[in-house]
């Protein structure tokens, strides 16, 4: 085995914005993979505008129960009274123990994968919008469905705790990320044991709990450079390429990344293949 580095853009399909940054990454060779929201506003125009050009690009199902609406009509554990998803992660994480909760998650999650796969999209990997699948009975239910719809690949959340020069210790939201990484690390000790279970794998290593909302060309090679043995490890972000070129935010910077030509060649000098779960 050799050390396998997967890219890839969560949010695929939420704007079009989003989708603009996609197919750019795509055409420059680093970003190889991409997770599409099913019940995002621009999921059509991912379809129809930005697929058809990235013929070798990875696709999985970004499950999302935790913004925007809810393809189901039937779901009032899950939405308010408008269709519109309202509960916190620890809200999550209580009613996933709650078994009219689950039922309705599982049709919600069904009806996600189903009009991916009504749309002709050829999945390979399946992930969740803010981890809500790391949540362990929510794990399990992912895994039932990766299995049932044939999807090999499920996103599990070990991420190693690594510095980033300049950008780490004295910044409080990393400070609050370090909360994340130990609470989706537990996660992760108990959902790999599933994911042997219903026949699937999984990528090792992860990167972009830690630098969440601070994820650049320096968060992604610090975090490749702390992993010493041959491993698949994925990086996850979320680009933006805005159509008023003078808009910046931390999405603008994820983009940036993905065609960061002197990035793409430090993450080989490190002894990485960048690849995607097609190809994994």
């Amino acid at each position: 085995m050799t050390k396998k580095f997967i890219l890839n853009a969560d949010d695929f399909g939420m704007s079009e914005d989003f989708n603009r940054a996609v197919l750019e990454g795509y055409n420059f060779g680093i970003l190889k993979s991409t997770s599409i929201c099913t019940n995002g506003d621009a999921f059509e125009h991912a379809v129809s505008e930005t697929i058809p050009k990235c013929p070798d690009l990875s696709l999985g199902v970004h499950l999302n129960i935790i913004e925007g609406k809810a393809l189901s009509p039937d779901a009032d554990l899950l939405t308010d009274n408008m269709g519109n998803f309202n509960n916190g992660y620890l809200s999550l994480i209580l009613k996933s123990l709650n078994k009219k909760f689950m039922e309705q998650t599982e049709k919600e999650f069904r009806l996600q994968i189903e009009k991916a796969l009504k749309f002709g999209l050829k999945i390979d990997h399946i992930d969740s919008h803010v981890h809500t699948h790391a949540i362990p009975n929510l794990f399990e239910l992912t895994c039932k469905l990766a299995k049932e719809y044939n999807i090999p690949q499920i996103r599990t959340q070990f991420e190693h705790f690594y510095i980033t020069p300049q950008l780490s210790l004295h910044n409080k939201n990393y400070l609050v990320n370090l909360i994340k990484i130990m609470l989706l690390n537990s996660f992760t000790l108990m959902n790999r044991f599933k994911v042997k279970k219903y026949g699937l794998t999984t990528n090792e290593y992860l990167i972009g709990v830690g630098y969440t909302a601070m994820m650049n060309n320096k968060t992604v090679y610090y975090g490749l450079k702390s992993i010493k043995k041959d491993t698949v490890a994925e990086a996850l972000i979320h680009p933006c390429k805005y159509e008023n070129p003078d808009k910046k935010d931390s999405h603008t910077t994820e983009f940036e990344l993905t065609v960061n030509g002197e990035l793409k060649e430090k993450i080989k000098e490190l002894g990485y293949e960048i690849t995607n779960y097609i190809k994994n």
